[in-house]
């Protein structure tokens, strides 16, 4: 259901911190002219922490009424409270979505048990498909492999945004789960590896500024033309690491922002790209054969 190069799309912003749904619509043509399989609305990239409720479902709705048909549109549902989760999901799926994005709850630290009645209750409350995201590095909480292949038997919930990056995770997620879940990678710089491991694509913070390439990229990983996706990935690399000099997503919106794609907003507590890594991001951007 959900594969290749799929967005984890930023929330434009003017300096104001406002909502930019000019500048949306603009991102949203800027991925279907590139080829991009999927738009993440509302992730950790999104600023999904510091978007209300209401501006979630407008940027859903938007992102649906134009990738619909063109590109999957996920939007992401999860908080660390069971019950707000619950309602959450309840009130996204009312939207033509294709799926939504249930994080592990931040911060509580929930047991492996917790993350299955978590998820489950989540579930039993969706009219649209989960894909569960596990990114330990964020929310102090590794959902082990064992746990989402109970989960993988749980009606509704089809896949996992793995950001643990090691081929040998994506190996035992898939053994321990049923056959047909999908397992997408949440780590660019270790996506090539994840898809040859058996993950069906990625979910990319590279994408939002390198979309062709990342899609071209994965495209080559998937047909199992390993050479070829090597040499691309090679030119991606530094993209995939320089991306993240300061915590996602503040180099890539300040990248965007360069290439004209949107405005210089971000919500605190994040704050503008320090002026020492600009010159590094724009090199990295320049290895991928773009340039702003």
């Amino acid at each position: 259901m959900f594969s290749g190069s799929l967005v984890a799309i930023v929330t434009p912003m003017g300096a104001d911190g406002t909502v930019d749904f000019a500048a949306w619509s603009r991102l949203i043509e800027f991925h279907l002219a590139n080829g991009t399989d999927g738009i993440v609305v509302g992730g950790s990239t999104g600023e999904s922490v510091s978007l209300e409720d209401e501006e979630l479902r407008e940027l859903t709705r938007l992102a649906c009424a134009q990738a619909r048909g063109h590109a999957a549109v996920l939007v992401g549902a999860g908080t660390s409270n069971t019950r707000s989760t619950v309602a959450r999901v309840a009130s996204l799926s009312q939207l033509p979505v294709d799926g939504l994005l249930l994080v592990t709850p931040a911060y509580n630290r929930p047991t492996q048990e917790g993350l299955f009645q978590h998820f489950s209750a989540a579930a039993a409350a969706a009219g649209k498909p989960l894909v569960l995201y596990n990114v330990p590095g964020r929310t102090a909480v590794d959902m082990l492999p064992e746990v989402v292949g109970r989960l993988s038997q749980v009606a509704g919930i089809v896949g996992l945004k793995e950001a643990v990056p090691e081929a040998a995770r994506v190996r035992e997620l898939l053994r321990a789960c049923r056959a047909g879940f999908v397992v997408l990678s949440g780590d660019d710089a270790s996506a090539r590896d994840a898809i040859a491991a058996g993950a069906r694509g990625v979910i990319s913070v590279t994408a939002n500024v390198a979309p062709r390439a990342m899609k071209q990229m994965v495209s080559a990983a998937l047909a199992g033309d390993a050479t070829r996706a090597a040499r691309l990935d090679a030119a991606l690399l530094p993209l995939h690491r320089d991306l993240f000099v300061e915590a996602n997503p503040i180099p890539v919106k300040w990248l965007l922002q360069q290439m004209g794609l949107v405005g210089p907003g971000l919500r605190l507590p994040l704050t503008a790209l320090a002026p020492q890594y600009h010159e590094t991001v724009r090199a990295a951007l320049r290895s991928a054969g773009a340039s702003a």
